[in-house]
């Protein structure tokens, strides 16, 4: 891999994880106030490594609700990652199939946040700068669980004090990056609505995948914005045609 891309990519990574540690830590003591011991909440952090997801399947652990179930649940708040990965396909055609299993391990919210803008930038998202990204957020996201775990008696209630409001605040935060596109205003608002809908009468977690939906099929609708003309190629046609 190219040492200056993985470089890149830690530096770039290393800002989000100390954004994300206290949502690891807050796992960590939620999974342990569940009935989980540290080596199932830090084996749980390290294999399905998705901070809302995980906090869906802790709460359905703590009510005895069966196995299919959640990971059922799991799936649906995750499956905005089918999204993620198919907007990121045209950055990432040259990954090896070995690269593209570790880029898809690795993909999370800010880790595609940052492809994205990245690629859309024009420069190259290389596997280096990917990995380097994303891999100083993953092991310290397990080990900040663990230590959550470990301290999490000392925290309390977490509501108590406010730490329930962490993650919808992140996610706002990632939303809000991409409030200068084309159409962002009507697809974040319609998408909102139909998240609180599907909340209030289907209920959690599928209100996050039925929201995304709806946004996504808006977009899909909307006009896309007028292209920006060609300077350059227009001026070539000038010359050619005075030619």
């Amino acid at each position: 891999m190219n040492r200056a891309d993985f470089v890149e990519g830690l530096r770039g990574g290393f800002a989000v994880a100390l954004a994300s540690a206290p949502f690891g830590a807050l796992f960590g003591a939620l999974a342990v106030e569940n009935g989980m011991s540290l080596s199932e909440a830090a084996f749980m952090s390290a294999t399905v490594y998705a901070g809302a997801s995980q906090m869906v399947g802790i709460e359905l652990f703590g009510h005895n609700v069966h196995a299919w179930l959640i990971v059922l649940s799991i799936l649906a708040v995750n499956f905005r990652h089918v999204l993620y990965s198919a907007a990121m396909a045209r950055y990432i055609g040259q990954f090896t199939p070995v690269q593209k299993f570790f880029t898809f391990f690795l993909l999370v919210d800010p880790q595609f946040a940052a492809a994205v803008k990245r690629g859309e930038s024009g420069l190259p998202v290389s596997f280096a700068w990917y990995f380097g990204f994303g891999i100083i957020i993953y092991v310290p996201w397990v080990l900040i669980s663990v230590l959550g775990g470990m301290l999490g008696g000392f925290i309390g209630d977490p509501k108590a004090i406010g730490l329930d409001i962490l993650l919808p605040a992140y996610f706002l935060g990632i939303v809000l990056g991409f409030r200068k596109r084309d159409n962002f205003l009507p697809v974040a608002l319609v998408s909102a609505v139909a998240s609180v809908l599907a909340y209030r009468y289907v209920g959690s977690p599928w209100h996050v995948s039925l929201g995304a939906a709806v946004g996504i099929v808006l977009a899909a609708l909307l006009p896309l914005p007028p292209q920006a003309p060609d300077l350059e190629a227009d001026a070539l046609q000038s010359e050619v045609h005075e030619v």
